[in-house]
């Protein structure tokens, strides 16, 4: 490179990056009041953000056991990070008012309006569809869905009766998930269409991994980094020509016949236009909603599913109770919606492999867009980033008995308990247990994932005899700063169950 070259771009570097220095100083003044892990310095700190990258659990645990009941804070590379602990700050939080901590402006700063664009952080429309007419249609769908899982575990787990099949895990999970879901979705036959499903796949991947990488991009550095990445816009384009016959299409058949045409099709673009009827949405913007559907679905449900099969493989001590309970379930009633919720074992043993293991460090992700005092008298500047623990919350013993003990019908037990009938389902929230978050801004799609997780679970069940490739029992988690994910890598041996 030449020397004028690089002169200039380091001058940009510095115009960008000094400013950033400088406001993160200012902004960290007014944290001081608010307790760290670890050295709290203008520069000591970034000692406990590298020690984050590979030690994130056991500070977040460090924090919560000091400093329980309050806020404390965890250094990153580029800012701090605010932690709310205790069932009475959680619930604030919770309560708190968007225009004073905001989620969608967490989101939109963490990678959202970088990658995708602000019209989905101005407008998140999806999420209306998920709350709405998705999940509304749970029941009607379900049968395509358990119908999707069956073929797919049958094409991707050549399984037989007589040897064991070794499979990847994750990648298998994922084709399965992301499959099912599109048949609820899209439907046939475009829920089988390789290239759809491969972009989905990809898209998902992407988004997450580019999540990760600008949360290490200092904010003046954002516009600059987000800008280099192409392959989201990509997937766009690609999702374009996949979707745009069926919309055109569908918009001439609205034009022609209304609403309420003949033969409506009850799918994903049905429910899209009606939420926009009111409200004028391109193509482009209908593509980007359903990526980013497709993106929900696909990584929290493959995530969440393969913490489920790493502990089924491990613990053969489970599958007799949950077999006899969904022969005694669907032999009786067959599949719906209401059968499916009368699965109590199989809802208690994921609820429970979830209570174990995360996606994250944190989770209810909230911006300050002012200055926001809690009940303690501790303020939350603006600018700031708030969140609550993950896993201490889930391990603490105020609210489990033998917290750290995995126990599959801990939760099934607890809703025999008096008044406790539907408090302890997969899908519950509340300040003990934060997996899709807590109030207004709960994940709205955790319904469908919670059915289409059980359904799985139980096709495996009834269908397979599983255990670990190695022998060595439940594969490890990878974790960098405040992610984790399940080993990606890891192998199960599934064989043909014999008919009974």
């Amino acid at each position: 490179m030449e020397t004028p070259t690089f002169a200039a771009l380091l001058l940009v570097f510095s115009l960008l990056y000094v400013p950033s220095i400088w406001r993160t100083f200012l902004h960290n003044r007014k944290l001081r009041s608010i307790p760290a892990v670890g050295p709290s310095g203008t520069f000591t700190s970034y000692i406990g953000a590298i020690r984050l990258l590979r030690h994130g659990q056991e500070m977040m645990q460090e924090g919560y056991n000091k400093f329980h009941g309050s806020l404390f804070k965890i250094p990153t590379l580029t800012s701090w990070i605010i932690i709310a602990t205790g069932g009475k700050l959680i619930d604030e939080i919770r309560r708190a008012p968007d225009d004073a901590l905001s989620v969608f402006e967490s989101i939109n700063e963490i990678c959202m309006q970088l990658t995708i664009g602000p019209e989905h952080v101005d407008d998140p429309f999806h999420i209306e569809v998920i709350k709405r007419p998705l999940t509304n249609n749970i029941g009607a769908k379900l049968a395509d869905v358990q119908d999707e899982i069956v073929t797919a575990f049958e094409d991707h787990i050549p399984a037989t009766e007589s040897e064991w099949t070794r499979i990847i895990a994750y990648p298998m999970i994922m084709d399965i998930v992301c499959r099912a879901s599109n048949r609820m979705f899209v439907g046939l036959p475009l829920c089988r269409n390789p290239d759809w499903l491969e972009l989905n796949k990809n898209f998902t991947i992407d988004v997450a991994k580019m999540a990760i990488f600008l949360n290490f991009v200092p904010s003046a550095l954002k516009p600059f980094a987000g800008s280099l990445i192409r392959r989201i816009p990509n997937s766009i384009n690609r999702g374009t020509k996949h979707f745009e016959p069926l919309l055109r299409e569908r918009f001439e058949q609205e034009t022609k016949y209304g609403e309420d045409w003949p033969e409506r099709p009850n799918d994903i673009v049905t429910w899209m236009l009606e939420v926009t009827k009111d409200r004028q949405r391109s193509v482009r913007d209908l593509v980007i909603a359903v990526l980013l559907i497709n993106f929900a679905a696909i990584h929290t449900t493959t995530l969440s599913f393969t913490y489920t099969m790493y502990e089924l493989a491990t613990r053969p001590e489970y599958v007799k109770p949950l077999r006899d309970e969904i022969e005694a379930v669907i032999k009786g009633e067959g599949w719906s919606k209401d059968s499916v919720r009368k699965l109590r074992k199989v809802d208690s043993f994921i609820k429970e492999c979830l209570r174990l293991s995360n996606f994250s460090f944190v989770t209810m992700w909230r911006k300050a867009l002012k200055d926001f005092t809690l009940s303690d008298g501790t303020t939350i500047p603006a600018g700031s980033r708030v969140t609550v623990p993950y896993n201490p919350v889930h391990t603490d013993a105020n609210y489990y008995s033998d917290p750290n003990v995995f126990d599959g019908f801990r939760f099934e037990r607890l809703r025999e308990q008096d008044g406790e009938n539907t408090k302890h389902q997969l899908t519950s929230i509340g300040v003990d247990y934060v997996l899709f978050g807590n109030g207004r801004h709960a994940c709205p799609g955790r319904f469908f994932v919670a059915n289409e997780l059980k359904v799985m679970l139980a096709h495996v069940v009834m269908n397979y005899d599983v255990k670990m490739a190695d022998g060595k029992g439940r594969p490890g988690n990878w974790q960098f700063g405040i992610h984790r994910t399940p080993d990606t890598t890891a192998q199960i041996l599934f064989r043909k169950r014999c008919a009974p």
